[in-house]
Protein backbone atom coordinates (compact mmCIF):
# COMPACT_ATOMS: atom_id res chain seq x y z
CA UNK A 1 0.00 0.00 0.00
CA UNK A 2 1.20 3.52 -0.76
CA UNK A 3 1.53 6.45 1.54
CA UNK A 4 -1.24 8.81 2.51
CA UNK A 5 -0.13 12.36 3.24
CA UNK A 6 -1.76 13.55 6.45
CA UNK A 7 -2.09 17.01 4.97
CA UNK A 8 -4.39 15.65 2.27
CA UNK A 9 -8.14 15.27 2.98
CA UNK A 10 -9.09 11.77 3.99
CA UNK A 11 -11.27 10.05 1.45
CA UNK A 12 -13.42 7.28 2.80
CA UNK A 13 -15.10 4.80 0.49
CA UNK A 14 -18.77 4.10 0.90
CA UNK A 15 -19.79 1.03 2.84
CA UNK A 16 -19.97 -2.36 1.20
CA UNK A 17 -23.72 -2.51 1.78
CA UNK A 18 -24.27 0.86 0.10
CA UNK A 19 -22.20 0.26 -3.01
CA UNK A 20 -22.00 -3.43 -3.83
CA UNK A 21 -25.60 -4.27 -4.68
CA UNK A 22 -27.90 -1.77 -6.39
CA UNK A 23 -31.26 -3.40 -7.22
CA UNK A 24 -33.23 -1.43 -9.79
CA UNK A 25 -36.44 0.11 -8.53
CA UNK A 26 -37.87 -0.12 -12.06
CA UNK A 27 -37.75 -3.89 -12.37
CA UNK A 28 -39.99 -6.47 -10.74
CA UNK A 29 -37.90 -9.36 -12.02
CA UNK A 30 -35.77 -11.48 -9.74
CA UNK A 31 -32.89 -9.29 -8.65
CA UNK A 32 -29.34 -10.59 -8.65
CA UNK A 33 -26.37 -8.85 -7.06
CA UNK A 34 -24.06 -7.27 -9.61
CA UNK A 35 -20.30 -6.88 -9.47
CA UNK A 36 -19.00 -3.39 -8.81
CA UNK A 37 -15.67 -1.68 -8.40
CA UNK A 38 -16.40 -1.50 -4.67
CA UNK A 39 -16.66 -5.29 -4.46
CA UNK A 40 -13.40 -5.68 -6.30
CA UNK A 41 -11.75 -3.13 -4.01
CA UNK A 42 -12.86 -4.94 -0.86
CA UNK A 43 -11.85 -8.35 -2.19
CA UNK A 44 -8.51 -6.96 -3.32
CA UNK A 45 -7.95 -5.30 0.05
CA UNK A 46 -8.66 -8.56 1.89
CA UNK A 47 -6.27 -10.46 -0.36
CA UNK A 48 -3.55 -7.82 0.09
CA UNK A 49 -4.03 -7.85 3.86
CA UNK A 50 -3.74 -11.63 4.02
CA UNK A 51 -0.63 -11.58 1.85
CA UNK A 52 0.93 -8.91 4.06
CA UNK A 53 -0.02 -10.79 7.22
CA UNK A 54 1.74 -13.96 6.04
CA UNK A 55 4.81 -12.01 4.93
CA UNK A 56 5.10 -10.28 8.30
CA UNK A 57 4.72 -13.49 10.29
CA UNK A 58 7.77 -15.04 8.61
CA UNK A 59 9.67 -11.80 7.97
CA UNK A 60 12.53 -12.22 10.45
CA UNK A 61 12.87 -15.92 9.73
CA UNK A 62 13.43 -15.49 5.99
CA UNK A 63 15.41 -12.24 5.85
CA UNK A 64 18.49 -12.27 8.12
CA UNK A 65 20.10 -8.96 8.97
CA UNK A 66 23.36 -7.76 7.42
CA UNK A 67 26.45 -8.03 9.65
CA UNK A 68 26.73 -4.24 10.00
CA UNK A 69 24.42 -1.21 10.10
CA UNK A 70 23.34 -0.95 6.44
CA UNK A 71 21.96 2.59 6.34
CA UNK A 72 23.62 5.82 5.25
CA UNK A 73 23.08 9.42 6.30
CA UNK A 74 21.08 9.95 3.10
CA UNK A 75 18.53 7.38 4.28
CA UNK A 76 17.62 9.71 7.14
CA UNK A 77 17.36 12.83 5.04
CA UNK A 78 13.93 14.50 4.87
CA UNK A 79 12.05 16.76 2.51
CA UNK A 80 11.94 19.27 5.36
CA UNK A 81 15.15 19.20 7.38
CA UNK A 82 14.28 22.25 9.46
CA UNK A 83 14.19 21.85 13.24
CA UNK A 84 11.10 19.98 14.39
CA UNK A 85 10.15 22.45 17.13
CA UNK A 86 8.43 24.78 14.67
CA UNK A 87 6.62 21.97 12.83
CA UNK A 88 5.17 20.54 16.05
CA UNK A 89 4.64 23.85 17.86
CA UNK A 90 0.91 23.96 17.11
CA UNK A 91 -1.07 21.18 18.87
CA UNK A 92 -2.75 18.69 16.55
CA UNK A 93 -5.65 17.32 18.54
CA UNK A 94 -6.61 14.77 15.91
CA UNK A 95 -6.00 11.07 15.41
CA UNK A 96 -3.64 10.06 12.62
CA UNK A 97 -5.12 6.63 11.91
CA UNK A 98 -8.73 5.62 11.33
CA UNK A 99 -11.11 4.15 13.91
CA UNK A 100 -10.54 0.55 12.83
CA UNK A 101 -6.77 0.87 13.18
CA UNK A 102 -7.17 2.50 16.61
CA UNK A 103 -9.48 -0.30 17.74
CA UNK A 104 -7.03 -2.94 16.48
CA UNK A 105 -4.12 -1.36 18.34
CA UNK A 106 -6.10 -0.88 21.55
CA UNK A 107 -7.21 -4.50 21.42
CA UNK A 108 -3.61 -5.64 20.89
CA UNK A 109 -2.57 -3.65 23.95
CA UNK A 110 -5.46 -5.17 25.91
CA UNK A 111 -4.19 -8.67 25.14
CA UNK A 112 -0.52 -7.82 25.71
CA UNK A 113 -0.06 -5.35 28.56
CA UNK A 114 0.00 -6.55 32.16
CA UNK A 115 -1.41 -4.46 34.97
CA UNK A 116 0.73 -3.00 37.76
CA UNK A 117 3.53 -2.16 35.33
CA UNK A 118 5.38 0.98 34.23
CA UNK A 119 4.99 2.17 30.63
CA UNK A 120 6.75 4.80 28.53
CA UNK A 121 4.87 6.09 25.48
CA UNK A 122 7.46 7.54 23.08
CA UNK A 123 6.49 10.24 20.59
CA UNK A 124 3.31 10.59 22.61
CA UNK A 125 0.44 12.95 22.03
CA UNK A 126 -3.00 13.74 23.45
CA UNK A 127 -4.03 10.06 23.05
CA UNK A 128 -2.04 6.87 23.70
CA UNK A 129 -4.67 4.33 22.56
CA UNK A 130 -4.24 2.29 25.74
CA UNK A 131 -7.29 0.27 26.80
CA UNK A 132 -9.39 1.66 29.64
CA UNK A 133 -8.84 -1.63 31.44
CA UNK A 134 -5.07 -1.16 31.66
CA UNK A 135 -4.00 -0.38 35.23
CA UNK A 136 -0.43 0.83 35.05
CA UNK A 137 1.52 2.14 38.00
CA UNK A 138 3.27 4.79 35.95
CA UNK A 139 2.41 5.87 32.41
CA UNK A 140 4.86 8.42 31.06
CA UNK A 141 4.43 10.27 27.79
CA UNK A 142 7.40 11.73 25.93
CA UNK A 143 6.52 13.89 22.95
CA UNK A 144 7.08 17.14 21.11
CA UNK A 145 4.09 19.26 22.10
CA UNK A 146 3.42 20.13 25.74
CA UNK A 147 -0.23 21.04 25.22
CA UNK A 148 -0.97 17.71 23.55
CA UNK A 149 0.73 15.83 26.39
CA UNK A 150 -1.14 17.82 29.04
CA UNK A 151 -4.44 16.78 27.44
CA UNK A 152 -3.65 13.05 27.50
CA UNK A 153 -5.78 11.59 30.33
CA UNK A 154 -3.92 8.26 30.37
CA UNK A 155 -0.56 9.74 31.36
CA UNK A 156 0.55 10.02 34.96
CA UNK A 157 3.44 12.28 33.88
CA UNK A 158 4.94 13.66 30.71
CA UNK A 159 8.14 15.13 29.23
CA UNK A 160 8.45 17.38 26.18
CA UNK A 161 11.55 16.30 24.26
CA UNK A 162 12.84 16.31 20.67
CA UNK A 163 14.47 12.92 20.12
CA UNK A 164 15.98 14.02 16.82
CA UNK A 165 17.90 16.72 18.62
CA UNK A 166 18.57 14.88 21.88
CA UNK A 167 18.04 11.10 21.62
CA UNK A 168 18.97 10.36 25.23
CA UNK A 169 15.90 9.47 27.30
CA UNK A 170 15.69 11.39 30.63
CA UNK A 171 15.05 8.27 32.72
CA UNK A 172 17.11 5.94 34.88
CA UNK A 173 18.23 2.51 33.72
CA UNK A 174 15.61 -0.26 33.92
CA UNK A 175 12.73 2.13 34.68
CA UNK A 176 9.96 0.61 32.52
CA UNK A 177 8.29 -2.69 31.73
CA UNK A 178 6.94 -1.45 28.38
CA UNK A 179 7.91 1.14 25.80
CA UNK A 180 5.38 1.97 23.09
CA UNK A 181 5.69 4.10 19.97
CA UNK A 182 2.63 4.70 17.80
CA UNK A 183 2.91 5.71 14.11
CA UNK A 184 6.01 7.85 14.74
CA UNK A 185 9.13 5.75 14.22
CA UNK A 186 9.28 6.96 10.60
CA UNK A 187 10.20 10.46 11.83
CA UNK A 188 13.27 9.43 13.82
CA UNK A 189 16.51 10.62 12.23
CA UNK A 190 18.72 8.98 14.88
CA UNK A 191 16.91 5.68 15.44
CA UNK A 192 19.93 3.63 16.46
CA UNK A 193 20.62 5.94 19.39
CA UNK A 194 16.95 6.02 20.35
CA UNK A 195 16.59 2.23 20.28
CA UNK A 196 19.71 1.81 22.38
CA UNK A 197 18.11 4.16 24.87
CA UNK A 198 14.91 2.10 24.78
CA UNK A 199 16.98 -0.94 25.71
CA UNK A 200 18.62 0.98 28.53
CA UNK A 201 15.38 2.15 30.18
CA UNK A 202 13.58 -1.20 29.77
CA UNK A 203 13.80 -3.73 32.56
CA UNK A 204 15.09 -7.21 31.68
CA UNK A 205 12.20 -9.06 30.05
CA UNK A 206 10.46 -5.79 29.25
CA UNK A 207 8.89 -5.26 25.85
CA UNK A 208 9.01 -2.51 23.25
CA UNK A 209 5.98 -2.31 20.94
CA UNK A 210 6.31 -0.18 17.80
CA UNK A 211 3.08 0.19 15.84
CA UNK A 212 2.82 1.67 12.37
CA UNK A 213 0.42 2.38 9.54
CA UNK A 214 0.92 4.01 6.13
CA UNK A 215 -0.04 7.55 7.04
CA UNK A 216 2.61 10.17 7.61
CA UNK A 217 3.66 13.77 7.31
CA UNK A 218 5.70 13.15 4.19
CA UNK A 219 7.93 16.18 4.59
CA UNK A 220 9.10 14.96 8.01
CA UNK A 221 9.37 11.22 7.26
CA UNK A 222 12.85 9.90 6.52
CA UNK A 223 13.84 9.14 2.91
CA UNK A 224 14.29 5.45 3.69
CA UNK A 225 10.66 5.24 4.77
CA UNK A 226 9.26 7.01 1.73
CA UNK A 227 11.07 4.63 -0.64
CA UNK A 228 9.85 1.37 0.94
CA UNK A 229 6.57 -0.50 1.50
CA UNK A 230 4.71 -1.76 4.59
CA UNK A 231 6.56 -5.07 4.89
CA UNK A 232 9.89 -3.35 4.36
CA UNK A 233 8.91 -0.83 7.04
CA UNK A 234 8.46 -3.67 9.51
CA UNK A 235 11.86 -5.03 8.52
CA UNK A 236 13.46 -1.60 9.07
CA UNK A 237 11.96 -1.39 12.56
CA UNK A 238 13.17 -4.90 13.33
CA UNK A 239 16.63 -3.93 12.14
CA UNK A 240 16.66 -1.03 14.60
CA UNK A 241 16.14 -3.52 17.42
CA UNK A 242 18.79 -5.84 16.01
CA UNK A 243 21.56 -3.28 15.57
CA UNK A 244 20.79 -1.52 18.87
CA UNK A 245 21.68 -4.78 20.64
CA UNK A 246 20.24 -6.23 23.81
CA UNK A 247 16.91 -7.30 22.29
CA UNK A 248 15.55 -10.73 21.46
CA UNK A 249 12.39 -12.33 20.09
CA UNK A 250 11.84 -9.70 17.38
CA UNK A 251 8.40 -10.28 15.84
CA UNK A 252 6.10 -8.54 13.37
CA UNK A 253 2.32 -8.93 13.25
CA UNK A 254 -0.35 -7.49 10.99
CA UNK A 255 -3.33 -6.47 13.14
CA UNK A 256 -5.29 -4.68 10.38
CA UNK A 257 -9.07 -4.72 10.64
CA UNK A 258 -11.23 -4.51 7.54
CA UNK A 259 -10.35 -2.41 4.50
CA UNK A 260 -9.29 0.71 6.41
CA UNK A 261 -5.83 1.86 7.37
CA UNK A 262 -3.27 -0.97 7.56
CA UNK A 263 -1.90 -1.52 11.06
CA UNK A 264 1.06 -3.64 12.10
CA UNK A 265 3.24 -3.98 15.17
CA UNK A 266 6.89 -4.88 15.56
CA UNK A 267 7.89 -5.86 19.07
CA UNK A 268 11.01 -7.11 20.85
CA UNK A 269 11.94 -8.16 24.37
CA UNK A 270 14.82 -6.78 26.42
CA UNK A 271 17.30 -9.53 27.10
CA UNK A 272 17.57 -10.66 30.71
Amino acid sequence: MGFVNLFAPLQRSQSHAQTCIRPSSLSTRSRRPRFSFSMLFHWGARAATEQRRKALERLFQERPFAPEWPYSAADFDRLDNSVDDAFYAYPRLVTHIDDAAIAALTDYYRRTLRDDTDLLDLCSSWVSHLPDTYRGRRVVGLGMNAEELQRNPQLTEWVACDLNRQPRLPFSDASFDYVTCVVSVDYLTRPLEVFREIGRVLRPGGMCIVSQSNRCFMQKAIALWLSTNDVEHAYIIGSYFHYAGGFENIQARDITRGAGDPMFVVCATRQA
